[in-house]
């Protein structure tokens, strides 16, 4: 048989074809794997002298079934044991896509089918191919049948599927008992009781050559690459898949993770001049319930947090201006509740590295997360979610927006890692001159500022969920890009006594964006915030910034599948019909 019969035979659903493939990705780690299919069910026994590594295997196993996308498959469940023993160590189970109609006997009773069709999603009109996207699993994890019992046919799903087409949905159903969407029930199973699998005998297989990742996307699906390339990464993270941490915490396809995020934050500073103020409890006292509620809290925190002496700027020389809020204000912010605050603007150096590093530890100390260190991926997990930040702006002393070769890699490295990637960017021209934005480069006072159009769809194509941008000192534009969603600038979020709050530069909010496990934009909010003459911000009844972001959305992306209210609330736009 040749190697594209075996391919072909393995999208097919053809255990025999599949256990070749997988076997010889798997020969290295001295690991063997027993398959067989059951009524649409891959069941998988992996093998070796030690318990094989779950993490390995499943993260192999993940990528080379999305990658071979067997249509005839729905579900793969893969134990892992060693070979001197029948019982298995452990047990998981990947739900790949709804099952194949298949014929029910009339006297077995089927799950009934969801109360509402589950809402459409408005497809883009470019070609591009769909991202993470988490699908329910058609039905709790059940151990293979013995020959003397009728295979249980396959109930329809209790919640919406979200297969899309050209990738695997991909939700995890481990053997643990745990409740997975409303309404279903615990899963337990004695791993002792679970039937052998299928024998294959591992000395039989043929050899096969090892390939490249180019030769195995076509010809070994499970083969791993061994240098990333931006083939790779863009193939990788354009699929559908819940990651590593996914396997380790499965969540309910249904959670929703909710970011606040705020822009600009400069709480006063005591360089070159005292303009501290006297009573700083006051600073986030009208705000402060606007940012409860949230599973994170992000903002960008535009001063430094040290008490070293010397600046690295000649302030008072045209718009030069160097920042330095005293390391106890850090409990300010914890007390207003941030979580994750970034670092990567063009004041973190104001105070040379020694104030850069001051301010990573003051935030850190606090119990915080401080996210701008060059090539550094900061992780934040709630509710069983591995979130990523990545911190950009348009210096090489942060990771630079600019090299969009390396922030790919970037993004890319932590989309492997974590459920959700959140990118935070300064970048942009300032002031009510730059409200609107257009793919281009943006230029201020001769400063190349980057293209923030280019650099937020780029970092998505590679696998970020989320792009929060600030710097212009005003509030943007929105846009929805492959269902993820851009907020372009979020504007100041306080200034006192050193950001000017002129006109649309006191518009402010807080930004608020409800993600799917994987990412995906379901629903959020714009909280109006406006910033008083002093810079201090206020919750803002007159929905002023609601208005002016509603208009620049309409107006710099008219055809983003975004509807924003007179109220603030976010939604996709129904699909047309």
């Amino acid at each position: 048989m040749s190697q594209q019969q075996i391919l072909e035979s393995a999208q097919a659903g053809d255990a025999n074809a599949i256990a070749l493939l997988l076997n010889q990705a798997l020969k290295a780690r001295q690991v063997r794997a027993d398959l067989r299919v059951e009524n649409h069910h891959l069941y998988i026994t992996l093998e070796s002298e030690t318990v094989p590594d779950r993490a390995a295997s499943m993260r192999l196993i993940h990528k080379g079934m999305r990658r071979l996308q067997p249509q005839s498959i729905s579900e793969v469940t893969v134990m892992g044991r060693p070979d001197t023993q029948e019982s298995v160590a452990w047990i998981q189970t990947l739900v790949l896509q709804s099952p194949p109609p298949a014929t029910i006997p009339a006297e077995v009773p089927t799950a009934q089918p969801p109360k509402t069709a589950p809402k459409p999603t408005r497809k883009r009109k470019s070609k591009k191919t769909a991202k993470k996207t988490a699908s329910t699993p058609s039905r709790p994890l059940q151990p293979p049948q013995t020959a003397s019992k009728r295979p249980a046919p396959h109930p329809k799903p209790r919640c919406k599927p979200l297969a899309v087409v050209g990738a695997i949905g991909i939700a995890v159903l481990p053997i643990s008992s745990f409740a997975i969407g409303a309404g279903w029930d615990r899963v337990s199973a004695s791993l002792a009781a679970l039937p052998p699998t299928l024998s294959t005998a591992f000395s039989q297989l043929p050899e096969l050559p090892d390939f490249s990742f180019s030769q195995s996307a076509q010809m070994n699906p499970f083969a791993a690459e061994e240098v990333p390339t931006r083939d790779t990464v863009e193939t990788l993270t354009r699929l559908s898949e819940l990651t590593l941490s996914s396997l380790e915490n499965p969540v309910d396809p249904d959670t929703r993770i909710s970011i606040k995020a705020v822009g600009d934050i400069i709480p006063g500073t005591n360089y070159p001049s005292n303009k501290l103020h006297p009573q700083k409890q006051v600073l986030f006292q009208s705000v402060k319930p606007a940012l409860q509620g949230a599973d994170i809290v992000f903002g960008n925190f535009e001063s430094t947090l040290t008490n070293y002496p010397n600046s690295a700027k000649s302030v008072g020389r045209g718009l030069v201006f160097a920042f330095r809020t005293p390391p106890e204000y850090t409990a300010l912010l914890k007390e207003a509740g941030f979580d994750v605050l970034s670092v990567a603007n063009n004041h973190s150096f104001d105070f040379f590295e020694t104030g850069f590093e001051d301010t990573i530890a003051n935030i850190e100390k606090a119990g915080m997360k401080a996210v701008g260190k060059k090539d550094q991926i900061v992780y934040h997990e709630v509710k069983g979610v591995q979130t990523a930040f990545v911190g950009f702006s348009y210096f090489d002393v942060h990771n630079n927006m600019n090299d969009l070769e390396a922030s790919q890699a970037l993004i890319a490295a932590a989309a492997e890692n974590a459920d959700i990637v959140v990118v935070s960017v300064h970048a942009g021209a300032e002031g009510t001159a730059a409200l609107n934005i257009d793919n281009k480069t943006e230029y201020f006072y001769g400063e190349n500022r980057g293209n923030k159009v280019l650099f937020a769809r780029s970092m998505i194509d590679a696998g970020a969920d989320l792009v929060l941008g600030h710097g212009p000192h005003v509030p943007r534009a929105l846009e929805l890009y492959d269902g993820k969603l851009i907020a372009y600038s979020l504007g100041n979020f306080m200034g006192y006594r050193t950001l000017s709050t002129r006109a649309q530069l006191g518009y402010s909010l807080v930004l608020e964006a409800q993600l799917d496990p994987v990412g995906n934009f379901v629903e959020g909010k714009i909280i109006p915030v406006h910033l008083n003459n002093q810079g201090i911000p206020y919750l803002d009844h007159s929905f002023r910034s609601v208005g002016l972001i509603r208009n620049l959305t309409k107006n710099n992306f008219p055809e983003t599948d975004l509807e924003i209210d007179g109220e603030g609330k976010i939604l996709i736009s129904e699909p047309e019909s």
